[in-house]
């Protein structure tokens, strides 16, 4: 069940994410950061990277060295093919260069949470 939760749970965002980033979203509320979209699209890919995680470890069994190696490669390049596609698909949205790099260092930040936690032994009492 897990499993099964895992993959749906990451296709279901990465479909979710790729709308709201492709959408033209009118009247959005400012929260008084003028770097709120970059930190949207931070945390927004190191979850993405997250949820891959889990799912290359939990549904395809990868080993989790090869898991977090292709949810930092895949939630990369997703990050730059949405961006090409909101500089050719949209007439609202614009291809923005920081907004990858947000999107690779929420990748990068999760990619070390995760190493972090894979190093971790804890010991049961």
């Amino acid at each position: 069940m897990l499993k099964k939760l895992a993959f749906v749970a990451a296709i279901g965002y990465s479909i979710l994410l790729a709308t709201v980033c492709l959408i033209t979203l009118n009247d959005l509320p400012d929260v008084g950061i003028s770097f709120a979209d970059k930190v949207f699209h931070f945390l927004a890919y190191g979850l993405l990277t997250i949820l891959w995680y889990t799912t290359f470890v939990l549904t395809f069994n990868f080993k989790r060295n090869q898991a977090l190696k292709f949810a930092f490669i895949l939630a990369v390049i997703f990050g730059i093919v949405i961006e090409v596609l909101q500089g050719t698909l949209t007439v609202t949205r614009s291809l923005d260069v920081y907004d990858m790099v947000a999107n690779t260092i929420g990748a990068i930040l999760a990619s070390l949470v995760l190493m972090l936690k894979n190093k971790i032994q804890v010991k049961n009492f």
